[in-house]
């Protein structure tokens, strides 16, 4: 007799670790392990888990109003959206509920502004490696062979390109181009900084051809990098942006920020979203730009990202057999291994350490931006042993 198929869509592969709860930067299975936490959800529980103002936003805002539909004004929107114009480059935000909402609706806001200015501009331009969610669209606009393999046929209007190929670049970026889409930090990607005279350089093509600039800081968004948002390092704003993971707390939710240049070309009628932009998940979205933005809390991000790549730097010079490069900024980090980076992945699970893989053969480091300087001590210390089991 055949086995039943199983109640959950086995579209994961599951390590086989059941948490009960969570406690700042740690985890604890039901058995009562704790695990020192450098995932976050993948950049999601970016104050840790189950942080007390949060807990407490979310609580009262969830004896007061749950759900209410965008047919009616939603004051705690409107102060979400005022905290994130206030803090961005950006005129105007939308509220999704995840990243990949929010890719495509800045699909969808590029074509339109072409649109509306009666221009031909059928091609958006992105880059190997990317990864900008799971949708047909976003899927389309990475143009991973892995990702889109048996979902076609695919939306058209996306053209690849190589990353860092400044000729390539320059070639294809001309006056047929809509947009250019890239992620500052490439985060599935393999943990890949585009460095900041290149992002100035293509913010200047953009300007020379008329192609808006759409960038996708889902995940090095929202203070990962040491600024709220990483694009902040080359002193540069996008025309288009897309927000989330970190944005919530751990709460679903994404935003598009665009300029008003831009969102004026998507009127009444043109998105729209059931969920998004609720009064819950809005309530502790404020909280989260209250609490990043203070001050302090940035500086304290940078002096920790730098404790954890010194630390990370000599691990790397002592196990060149395992480890061969440091990549990333801020607490968003990436181990380049010789070694397969599931095993390492692996190993520092049996060190109680939590990591997640990425493309490259990279191990990725994304803990909360609440984590202490001894907890990243502590995470270090098992990270070598783990390392030391496979050198």
């Amino acid at each position: 007799m055949n086995a039943p198929f199983p109640t959950i869509l086995p579209t994961y592969n599951r390590a086989p670790l059941r948490f009960a709860r969570g406690e700042g930067s740690w985890l604890v299975e039901e058995d009562g392990t704790h695990y020192l936490d450098f995932t976050s959800g993948i950049a999601v529980n970016a104050l840790g888990h189950a942080h007390p103002e949060l807990v407490a936003t979310l609580t009262e805002q969830a004896h007061a109003l749950w759900h209410v539909s965008n047919l009616y004004q939603i004051p705690a929107q409107e102060n979400l959206a005022t905290a994130l114009v206030e803090h961005s480059f950006a005129d105007t935000a939308f509220f999704t509920n995840s990243g990949t909402e929010a890719a495509e609706l800045a699909i969808k806001m590029v074509r339109k502004f072409w649109h509306d200015a009666g221009e031909a501009r059928p091609t958006i331009l992105t880059f190997e490696g990317a990864f900008h969610g799971r949708s047909t669209g976003a899927i389309a606009a990475a143009g991973s062979e892995k990702m889109t393999k048996g979902f076609g046929p695919l939306m058209p209007g996306f053209k690849t390109l190589p990353w860092g190929d400044h000729d390539a670049l320059r070639t294809a970026l001309d006056d047929t181009v809509a947009a250019v889409m890239i992620e500052p930090i490439q985060g599935e990607g393999g943990i890949r900084p585009l460095p900041d005279a290149c992002l100035k350089g293509l913010r200047d093509l953009c300007d020379e051809t008329g192609a808006l600039m759409v960038l996708d800081e889902v995940q090095c968004g929202m203070g990962r990098t040491g600024r709220l948002f990483a694009h902040e390092w080359a002193g540069i704003s996008p025309d288009i942006m897309m927000v989330a993971k970190g944005i919530g707390g751990g709460f679903p939710l994404g935003a598009v920020l665009a300029t008003a240049r831009v969102g004026a070309a998507m009127g009444a009628g043109t998105h729209g979203s059931t969920y998004g932009g609720n009064p819950l998940a809005c309530a502790v979205g404020t909280k989260v730009v209250e609490i990043m933005t203070a001050p302090g809390f940035m500086d304290a991000v940078s002096r920790k990202g730098a404790a954890l790549r010194q630390s990370l730097e000599g691990l790397c010079a002592t196990h060149p057999d395992v480890i061969e490069e440091i990549r990333g900024m801020g607490l968003m980090m990436g181990l380049k291994c010789h070694v397969p980076n599931t095993d390492l992945v692996q190993a520092a699970r049996d060190a109680q350490l939590l990591v997640v893989p990425a493309a490259d053969n990279v191990v990725r480091l994304l803990p909360p931006l609440t984590i202490t300087e001894d907890e990243i001590a502590e995470a270090c210390q098992r990270l070598e042993r783990a390392i030391r089991r496979l050198g």
